[in-house]
């Protein structure tokens, strides 16, 4: 049962490595989906908030690390 549990653990932590990243992006994508959905914002202004929101999170992230 010990070894299932570390082979999970890895393979989670292959795909949410820094947990923050993770909430962060989900949380915009939530917000950019919401905002295109019931707010009506073109697509495209989504997609390009989409992807400066992500490149802004990376970039805040790298950051943090640095500092460690």
């Amino acid at each position: 049962m010990n070894i299932v549990r570390i082979i999970l653990s890895e393979v989670i932590g292959m795909f949410i490595d820094d947990g923050s990243l993770a909430t962060h992006c989900l949380i915009l994508i939530l917000a950019i989906a919401g905002a295109v959905e019931f707010l009506a914002l073109p697509p495209l202004v989504g997609g390009f908030l989409l992807l400066a929101g992500c490149l802004a999170i990376l970039l805040y992230s790298v950051r943090r690390g640095i500092r460690r």
